[in-house]
């Protein structure tokens, strides 16, 4: 019986391990993908879905990521009894000063990853975790780290300065940048659609989800972003809670006493969202209640807020504007979040059309508006899942 080379594609949080297998062949096949949600807690659950629905849904025991791992294999092995896997792709969120690219897993580079949790813990610590349960379970196969601050990597000097003195930029406290993997596949996706000439133009790209940030991007690089050392900065986030006045973290530590773990607990996980509103992290919640809840609608509306300051500051960094394009959760799929992220901005030459904005079609701005608008669902999986093919493809 023949075999299908494929690619695991693998990305832990701290509760779950979302995964997707790719076909091997030249435009990646997306074969079956799903989670293990709930690892660590009493409500564990397997998922798995197939371009024809959903193919197993069931509740499980998932004691921690080793575990999960065994059993997505089992799962995957179920459901497609003739994979052959080639390679292994993990998203990992920092890779520091010296990640520029996705890199082969090897030991050097998980000692690296293990002295940058610092700088991501809510993200990094699972992570890690996946990647050692997943080289343990498939000894054989090459794996491959992808790293969300790559595509940054070449950030101007300018936008990498935090204004601390300059020795601690050398020990690495400067700005990195992140949702890397889903600006690289908007800006290929972008050329795919447009062409090679759609690089010349400024582009702006508002990753809005639970994680969130902007860059601005030209030639396919990125110029400067809102997210800088930490995945804390930018924009209000689900749980996260932004940029604020460092004076701010002086503050609750002096007058509150809180010490450092506490205000990590307080900036990762009960702000944002969740803490301006009360009620919850999930933008979806919040519109269904904003009539109701005045906190609910005022944690949206500074959200808005922000994500207005924030593209005008990136068409800035570019000079102007010709095209902004929304992505991620809540960019690509809540159209009374871009319109009233875009109101206001006409003095950019930003219109959305209010028909076009409710459809899945890509373009939501008026026709002869002098910048296009688009809402695109990202797709990192496939990014890192091409990153895999084209490392094995160099292999050769």
């Amino acid at each position: 019986m023949s075999t299908t080379p494929s690619i695991l594609v693998v990305n832990c949080g701290s509760s779950s391990l979302k995964f997707a297998v790719f076909a091997l062949t030249k435009e990646l096949q997306r074969l079956v993908w799903g989670a293990a949600s709930g690892i660590g807690t009493s409500q564990g659950r397997l998922q798995m879905s197939n371009a024809q629905g959903t193919v197993d849904d069931h509740p499980a025991q998932l004691t921690d990521h080793a575990t999960a791992i065994e059993k997505v294999d089992i799962l995957l092995r179920q459901q497609t009894s003739r994979l052959d896997l080639v390679g292994i792709g993990h998203r990992v969120v920092h890779g520091g000063s010296d990640c520029d690219c996705p890199q082969r897993i090897d030991t050097s580079l998980l000692d690296r990853l293990h002295a940058l949790v610092p700088l991501a813990p809510l993200h990094l610590p699972h992570n890690l975790a996946g990647i050692v349960a997943m080289r343990a379970h498939f000894p054989g196969v090459p794996q491959l780290a992808c790293f969300d601050t790559a595509f940054h990597h070449g950030l101007p000097q300018l936008a990498r300065h935090t204004g601390l003195p300059r020795e601690y930029e050398a020990q690495g406290v400067r700005r990195y940048g992140f949702h890397g993997l889903s600006y690289e596949f908007i800006v290929e996706d972008l050329v795919r659609r447009h062409g090679p000439a759609a690089l010349d133009e400024r582009l702006v790209v508002a990753h809005l989800g639970n994680g969130a940030s902007l860059a601005a991007i030209r030639q396919g690089r990125s110029l400067e972003t809102t997210m800088g050392f930490s995945a804390l900065g930018g924009m209000p986030m689900g749980t996260r809670s932004g940029d604020l006045d460092p004076g701010i973290l002086l503050y609750l530590a002096g007058h509150y006493g809180l010490d450092a773990e506490e205000i990590e607990q307080l900036l990762y996980r009960r702000s944002g969202l969740l803490g301006l509103s009360g009620v919850s992290a999930d933008m979806r919640e919040l519109l269904a209640r904003r009539n109701d809840i005045p906190e609910a609608a005022q944690a949206i509306d500074f959200f808005c807020h922000r994500a207005r300051l924030f593209i005008g500051a990136l068409s800035a960094a570019l000079g102007g504007l010709d095209r902004l394009i929304f992505t991620g959760g809540i960019g690509a799929n809540a159209p009374d979040i871009r319109m009233q992220i875009c109101d206001g901005l006409t003095y950019l030459g930003v219109t959305l059309d209010p028909q076009r904005n409710r459809k899945p079609a890509p373009l939501i701005s008026v026709a002869d508006g002098p910048v296009r608008v688009e809402a695109v669902t990202t797709d990192e999986e496939r990014m890192i899942a091409t990153h895999v093919q084209r490392t094995l493809a160099n292999a050769c």
